[in-house]
């Protein structure tokens, strides 16, 4: 087992490659452990050089209505009238908390996240 720190593209694209031949060592044999240990420097690589930005809590919404198949009308119990799921997706109002606890609960999405401050039109 030759492991080392990720710090190139190249590295990066190495270890990727080393992992794709290792990936399915069985469990307990050197080639697992170093599989194990590659994924974790992939990871921690991935991480700080390939960031994904989470959505904006509008964004968000419109992501899990989409996974979901719903409509602007299926929020309307959460939210509170069709004029106002489509200000609210239309960023022209802002979510209120009691409206983040129910898009949270009815969407499975992170309050907290919901919370984040966004952009509004006007």
């Amino acid at each position: 087992m030759n492991i080392k720190l990720i710090k190139t593209e190249t590295d990066y694209q190495k270890s990727l490659q080393r992992l794709e031949i290792i990936f399915d060592a069985p469990s307990g044999t050197s080639e697992s452990d170093e599989a194990d240990i590659l994924g974790l420097l992939i990871d921690d690589y991935e991480k700080k050089h390939y960031a994904i930005e989470t959505p904006d809590p509008i964004e968000a919404i419109k992501i899990r209505m989409e996974e979901m198949q719903l409509k602007q009308k299926d929020l309307v119990k959460e939210i509170g009238g069709k004029s106002r799921v489509s200000k609210i997706l239309k960023r022209g109002r802002k979510l209120t908390v009691e409206m983040i606890r129910n898009l949270a609960t009815s969407l499975n999405l992170s309050a907290g996240m919901l919370a984040k401050d966004y952009h509004i039109s006007k």
